[in-house]
Order: structure tokens, then C-alpha cells, then sequence
């Protein structure tokens, strides 16, 4: 039966395909404050940054260019700042605006792209979810 405990899995890493490793894995240290792998050197093919709550992101080499959007990606929730102060420091970064989908109302979101077009989003923090309710009171 698939909600037998001896069939779950965990995710133990999420690797993300790109051009330059190094300099994707940096872009996403500085995003998240997490160090790259110690181990790890800037022409590696496969660069880490360990997550707190273990496994790691992995930024792996591959020949191929982005084309289309991705059909995942990464949702961040600021800790210390609200998600407009947060959207803005992305952008100092080196990430870009792709789709503007907050609201006048302060709920929504806005979905940014890395340096490699890699789509992310970022919502808004805990402390200004309190008056939206629904699905609406996650983003």
C-alpha cells in the first residue's frame, strides 16, 4: 500500500542543472546565506551547498542551455525581512524579475529567475500572512 512506512522515501538532495556550477552554487550561497561545500573548487562539475536540515543543492554541469521554464522549482520564504525588502536583494544579486504576482493587498508573490534562468519564487514572510486566508495566506 503506498502509506506503508517501510515504502516512504526522503529527498535527500535537489540538483539543479546549469552552465557554471561555481558560479550558480555562489549566487545561491549568498540567496541562502549557506556556505558551498567546503570540498568543493570552482571547476568542479558538481557543486554543493549543504542544507541545514541535511542533503544538499547541488548545481551539476551540463551541456545544454535552458530553454523553457522549469517544471520545478524552488519556493523561498524570507526570515528576516518582508518578501519586497527580500525581492529586492535577489535583484542586487544578480537574479531577475520574471513575473510580478503580488497584490495590491500584499498577498501573492513574485517569481525571479536566477543568473542561469533557473525559475524561483519568493513569498511573503510568517509575519505578513495574518489577515488572507485559503491557499492565498501559503504565497
Amino acid at each position: 500500500m503506498w502509506n506503508d512506512v517501510g515504502m516512504a522515501s526522503t529527498i535527500c538532495n535537489i540538483t539543479i542543472d546549469c552552465e557554471e556550477p561555481w558560479r550558480l552554487a555562489a549566487f545561491w550561497s549568498a540567496v541562502l546565506a549557506l556556505p558551498v561545500h567546503p570540498d568543493n573548487e570552482p571547476r568542479d562539475d558538481e557543486v554543493g551547498i549543504p542544507l541545514p536540515h541535511g542533503g544538499e543543492l547541488i548545481f551539476q554541469s551540463v551541456p545544454e542551455h535552458k530553454v523553457v521554464k522549469n517544471r520545478q522549482h524552488l519556493c523561498l520564504r524570507p526570515a528576516d525581512c518582508t518578501r519586497d525588502a527580500e525581492v529586492e536583494r535577489l535583484a542586487e544579486l544578480g537574479a531577475t524579475l520574471v513575473s510580478d504576482l503580488r497584490r495590491p493587498d500584499g498577498s501573492g508573490w513574485a517569481v525571479l529567475a536566477d543568473p542561469e534562468s533557473n525559475e524561483f519564487c519568493v513569498l511573503r514572510r510568517a509575519s505578513e500572512l495574518s489577515a488572507v486566508h485559503g491557499n492565498e495566506a501559503l504565497s
